[in-house]
């Protein structure tokens, strides 16, 4: 490596900055939390991602994408797929939350801290409302579990009728 290693790496992060996920082209890779480290090492750059979940299918075409951006930028590096820790929606920025909701995608809610006390073995959990991304009401339903991918669940608002996905916590 010509230049030194911290430079090296905030030359990849500035060239990564802008590429955004192939399924929500609205949301930057880094916003979501997928990518997750640049790192010089002994055998040269590394770039680290980390799938929404280990069965991602748009796995593949993100690495080509990062790869395909630090090569037209000059930059020699590795993309790793790091599967632990696993990815986490607490990994997500507020910008891109914000973002998922003005596309039509509900964003994940915030996850409470874990209760490990044994009153929650004693009662049910209470699932808080999904508000739909298009009129904000929290009138909604699950059509299904899994909406256009498997991160995201099939919602409909029974007040403007419209179905949208909900990026599901995890």
């Amino acid at each position: 490596m010509s230049a030194a290693p911290d430079d090296a790496c905030a030359r990849v992060w500035a060239a990564l900055e802008s590429l955004t996920d192939p399924e929500i082209p609205v949301v930057t890779l880094r916003e979501l939390g997928i990518l997750r480290a640049v790192r010089a090492t002994p055998d040269g750059l590394e770039v680290v991602i980390t799938p929404t979940y280990s069965g991602c299918p748009a796995m593949g075409q993100i690495e080509d994408d990062v790869r395909a951006t630090l090569d037209a930028a000059g930059i020699p590096a590795r993309v790793v797929t790091q599967l632990a820790p696993a990815w986490t929606t607490d990994w997500m920025s507020e910008a891109a939350k914000e973002k998922l909701r003005a596309y039509g995608i509900a964003p994940p809610h915030t996850r409470p801290a874990p209760d490990v006390s044994v009153m929650r073995f004693m009662r049910r959990p209470v699932a808080d409302a999904v508000s739909c991304p298009h009129c904000g009401s929290s009138h909604t339903v699950v059509s299904s579990q899994f909406g256009s991918t498997a991160c995201k669940a099939l919602y409909k608002c029974l007040d403007c009728q419209e179905p949208f996905d909900y990026f599901k916590p995890y």
